[in-house]
């Protein structure tokens, strides 16, 4: 627990401090009012101790601008004998506690355990207010959630692997291309641990710098860098005791790569700036669509880090491998929109069914979602037709003629694919040299391409 102490009495802040550190917790000290405010802005504190006599100044006032700055700061007040009925004020007022002085080191202890149970019980308000919050959102803005099962041997083994996984705290790294659920698949893992009722906390590895991510991780220290202007903690702090999700790992730069390492073997960090080793008790969960194995081969992802966290590994196979769990994902999604928008739409016609399996989804299930929350607005009648639904996926149905236009990778002479590029791009190109342009080649080539495949 980080403590401030707030007395004007140097042998009262030394003697509390020493008491203080030696259970183990981290103390500053302040010897005023002004002080005391300027630590609390600068940095955070999970408790302070107050004394109601700072010389001059009134400690009920000092008590009252720390709780106006902070409403949920832990103020214990320090007292002697003949101003307990201040106190009690004081707790009137918002003090948590008071403290008669002298104090034993049981008193001490006391009001340490009674501040650790009622952090704990704001950390579990916090948490349950942004359950609340998740469940609104979800509501309102969010897909039906996912059924963890799959017609699909492979990826139902995979699941029950995962599953399994979860009762021990063993860290598990979640391999998959972009889109296929691998950070709700993460959350679950979770919610069946035991682990579920503490913090779920996640990171996305590419989305800040090398700079700014390391400061979100690990929390950094007044002036460690440019823009530094307070003392703050990071994600590992806020998830001690719960679980850390690691979103796309692989871009993890390798200058922060030795730090998370020794958050997984040593259970211990430090702040940026900040020479003091804290302790940190979390799980990792981490994915990436990266091939971390040949990430090591590269000299982009370290060897050690890698084996630390492929203690439980397992792999979710795109949309296009799933043919059956995709048509039951997509009659989830097309039931979750059309509910909400208060619109009957029985299900798929033939040829919007077709559209969906012959499309490729390189976007996976978050292309899927988007498709069929377009779908389930455009819809004209009460099916979803392939018409419905956007461009990419609809122009891979059944073209002029009958012939289906390929998917990449099927069993498909060049010639048919190269033909059928060409009449689709013909087709829609507004003039010759455009469609050209767009091919890559001159009018010229164009030409003779049209004659071969007898398109004049």
């Amino acid at each position: 627990m980080d403590i401030l102490i707030v007395d004007d009495e140097q042998s009262i802040r030394l003697t509390t401090s020493l008491a203080l550190e030696a259970e183990g917790h981290y103390v500053e000290t302040a010897e005023d009012g002004p002080s005391a405010l300027r630590r609390l802005k600068e940095d955070d504190f999970q408790l302070v101790f107050l004394d109601l006599r700072l010389g001059d100044e009134d400690g009920l006032k000092v008590l009252q601008d720390i709780l106006k700055q902070n409403p949920r700061q832990l103020v214990t007040i320090f007292t002697a004998h003949a101003s307990v009925s201040t106190a009690v004020k004081a707790t009137q007022l918002g003090a948590f506690d008071y403290l008669e002085k002298p104090f034993t080191p049981d008193q001490l202890r006391a009001i340490l355990a009674k501040a650790h149970k009622a952090l704990q019980q704001q950390v579990e308000v916090v948490r349950l207010q942004e359950t609340v919050q998740e469940l609104k959102s979800e509501v309102k803005h969010n897909s039906p959630p996912l059924q963890f099962k799959s017609e699909d041997e492979r990826t139902q083994m995979e699941i029950e692997t995962l599953f399994r996984a979860a009762a021990s705290p063993a860290s598990v790294l979640i391999l998959g291309e972009s889109g296929t659920g691998k950070s709700v698949i993460a959350k679950e893992v979770h919610d069946r641990s035991h682990l579920r009722d503490k913090p779920f906390v996640t990171v996305s590895c590419p989305s800040l710098s090398k700079e700014l991510l390391e400061s979100v991780l690990f929390g950094h220290m007044k002036g460690s860098f440019t823009g530094a202007i307070k003392d703050t903690w990071g994600k590992v702090h806020a998830a001690d005791g719960g679980t850390l999700f690691l979103d796309e790992i692989g871009e993890l730069p390798m200058e922060i790569q030795p730090k998370l390492l020794r958050l997984l073997q040593e259970r211990e960090y430090e702040r940026l700036g900040e020479n003091k080793v804290r302790p940190c008790n979390v799980r990792i969960i981490a994915a990436t669509n990266r091939d971390l194995a040949a990430s090591v081969v590269a000299r982009t992802f370290r060897e050690d880090l890698f084996y630390r966290l492929n203690v439980i590994s397992v792999t979710v196979p795109p949309l296009r491998e799933r043919r059956a769990d995709l048509v039951r994902f997509a009659h989830d999604y097309l039931n979750f929109f059309s509910s909400q928008m208060g619109r009957k739409i029985d299900g798929f016609s033939e040829s919007g069914r077709q559209a969906l399996l012959r499309h490729a989804w390189p976007g996976n299930l978050r292309e899927l979602r988007n498709a069929i929350e377009r779908a389930a607005i455009l819809a004209r009648g009460s099916k979803i037709e392939a018409e419905d639904l956007p461009i990419p996926v609809a122009a891979e149905t059944p073209a002029a003629g009958g012939a289906a236009v390929p998917v990449i990778g099927g069993e498909y002479s060049i010639d048919h694919i190269e033909q059928t590029h060409l009449r689709e791009v013909l087709r829609w190109a507004p003039t010759l040299q455009d469609a050209a342009a767009i091919l890559g080649i001159d009018k010229a080539t164009l030409y003779r391409k049209r004659k071969r495949f007898g398109m004049d």
